[in-house]
């Protein structure tokens, strides 16, 4: 793919440190696809958390996974230590879109590149599209990128 985008660990704004697991290589010897997506709901849940924007339970908007995506550039195997990055692409009214690189070791560059759209609803409903509050707004600013 001559188009191909490398992303870096500088175009992220905020990491977590994820071991691999045991369970998490598929019959090929590497890390099964859907296993990427669980690296993804989890730096963007330890953000949430760590943030006070995500109380488990308790918060009145929680965020509902509409889109996401993921692009693979190379493998990653048990018992490799991937740390993934997070920033923001976009926040809108009551949406988020999550962009997440996944890193092999200490590797400048990502083996998985992806996002998550959350939108933003009323917890007991769990169907009305809820405004993104100042104070989260606040807190997405420092990870927020433009393209």
């Amino acid at each position: 793919m001559a188009d191909r985008v490398i992303e870096t660990r500088a175009d992220y704004r905020w990491f977590l440190e994820i071991p691999t697991r045991w369970a998490d290589n598929d019959a090929y010897g590497h890390v099964n696809n859907v296993v990427y997506y669980n690296y993804f709901d989890t730096v963007v849940a330890r953000f949430l958390l760590q943030t006070g924007e995500l109380d488990l339970n308790t918060s009145p908007l929680i965020g509902v996974v509409v889109e996401t995506l993921c692009r693979f550039r190379a493998p990653i195997r048990f018992p490799d230590l991937v740390t993934a990055g997070l920033r923001v692409g976009r926040v809108g009214t009551s949406s988020v879109r999550y962009e997440i690189g996944i890193f092999r070791e200490d590797e400048a560059e990502a083996s998985a590149v992806g996002h998550f759209i959350h939108v933003y609803v009323d917890r007991a409903t769990q169907k009305q599209p809820q405004p993104i509050p100042d104070s989260f707004r606040l807190k997405l600013a420092p990870l927020l990128v433009t393209a």
